[in-house]
């Protein structure tokens, strides 16, 4: 794996936890798991020359999570994710399409969105507050989150022309795209929240997390400019 730990694309997920906590003893419970949803607003920033960033779109994950105690009021957070991401790029390319019996080469631009899916395994240090208001307790937690990639797939749309000027435009959806991307991707993980008791057994978190990404997700060079290395 090449971490290109200068480059940096950011994703920011909005999160919305509802977690069920399972607690085992009275007061300070040693273990705490559940589960989680959380709609995410992503995207790729480049770090290479002609790649331009196309926006930014909505996704989802859910899994596990669990905190465990390491004494009142800290916590390690834990966690197994499913993350559905999605980022959306623009770059020179290039494609090849067979007509009359020949390859014609087309120069032009791609759009592609990236459709990724990770397994995550979050790992965090939570802090949390005494019992503010009734039931209500305020924490942050700040983090790394490393996924691994089993899914990789984009929806493309090119446009471009031949050397006799005569253009051409492609579309293709779900491309597979794996062997364009890397295996490990890395972020900073920072969050904060509010955790409310419903009973002994059972609290509601609601919270939001930011990743910041600091390893290069994509791998391989442009195809147009071949001295330029994928970067976002």
């Amino acid at each position: 794996m090449k971490i290109q730990f200068k480059n940096i694309s950011i994703i920011i997920l909005t999160t919305i936890l509802l977690t069920l906590s399972a607690q085992t003893q009275a007061q300070q419970k040693p273990f705490k798991f559940g589960f989680k949803i959380s709609p995410s607003l992503s995207w790729l920033s480049p770090d290479a020359k002609y790649y331009e960033q196309g926006g930014a779109a909505i996704s989802l994950s859910w899994g596990f999570v669990a905190d465990i105690t390491l004494m009142e009021h800290y916590y390690l957070s834990t966690g197994f994710n499913v993350s559905y991401f999605k980022g959306k790029l623009s770059y020179p390319h290039s494609m090849s399409f067979e007509q009359n019996g020949f390859n014609t080469e087309y120069v032009g631009d791609l759009n592609r969105t990236y459709n990724l899916r990770y397994i995550e395994v979050p790992l965090a240090f939570k802090m949390k507050t005494n019992e503010l208001t009734k039931n209500i307790k305020f924490f942050g937690l700040m983090g790394i989150n490393t996924g691994f990639n089993i899914r990789a797939k984009a929806n493309d749309s090119f446009s471009g022309e031949n050397s006799q000027e005569r253009k051409y435009n492609f579309s293709e959806d779900k491309v597979d795209i794996k062997n364009e991307t890397t295996l490990v991707k890395a972020s900073l993980l920072i969050g904060a929240g509010i955790d409310y008791v419903i009973d002994e057994s059972i609290s509601m978190i609601i919270g939001i997390n930011f990743n910041n990404g600091f390893s290069n997700i994509l791998k391989g060079t442009n195809l147009v400019h071949t001295d330029i290395e994928a970067k976002a």
